[in-house]
């Protein structure tokens, strides 16, 4: 597995070795070791994992969880074929209103860390996409929250050729700018501080809860 540090301050890109026979193929999508040397620091104590199934063109995101608590979120997509967006929206962060996007699919298998803080969205770019997630807190509605997707000072580059499908609360969401000024975004200093208590206890030990996308 190799590790790739992404243009938001923290966040990682994995992509993993695949063995190949007339069987199939095998993947290891997480590896402890390497994710620890990426981010320099133990993994986070696993408090959930998500699952979610998507038709082309649905647009999840974008999303992120109020810090405190806090959660960060290792993903990969299991099945189908994806459009993965990260996106520094950490009030004073060095990176604050940049994004990467990253293709997530079972030819390059690549995964993607999202530290405390930091939204999180994609695009399913085929019918039956399949994301699979780590979570570093369980999922508590009321701590979740979400920008739009579709907010033209970032300009996610969502395929010419896809009808964006959103759900009621993410059509509805406020852009950056708005949620900047209604104190809605997550502090960069605070985050740092919660991301490095990561793996020194389970997230229920920090009293984090978390998101899903």
């Amino acid at each position: 597995m190799e590790a790739r540090k992404l243009a938001v301050q923290g966040a990682l890109e994995f992509t993993s070795r695949t063995f190949s026979d007339e069987r199939g193929v095998f993947v290891a999508p997480f590896q402890q070791s390497v994710f620890e040397t990426a981010r320099g620091g133990p993994l986070f104590a696993v408090a959930q994992g998500n699952h979610s199934l998507s038709r082309r063109g649905v647009v999840r995101g974008i999303h992120y969880t109020v810090a405190p608590p806090g959660a960060a979120k290792y993903v990969y997509c299991a099945s189908g074929r994806s459009l993965d967006f990260t996106v520094d929206i950490r009030r004073g962060s060095p990176t604050f209103g940049k994004w990467e996007a990253v293709l997530l699919d079972q030819s390059g298998f690549r995964a993607v860390y999202l530290p405390i803080g930091v939204g999180h969205a994609f695009v399913a770019l085929t019918d039956h996409t399949v994301m699979s997630y780590l979570t570093s807190a369980p999922y508590v509605a009321e701590q979740e929250l979400a920008l739009s997707p579709l907010d033209p000072a970032l300009g996610l580059p969502i395929p010419e050729d896809i009808d964006p499908i959103l759900s009621e609360r993410d059509a509805a969401a406020p852009t950056l700018a708005e949620a900047a000024e209604r104190g809605l975004l997550p502090d960069y200093e605070l985050c740092l501080e919660l991301e490095a208590q990561l793996g020194t206890a389970s997230g229920a030990e920090q009293g984090l809860t978390g998101p899903r996308s």
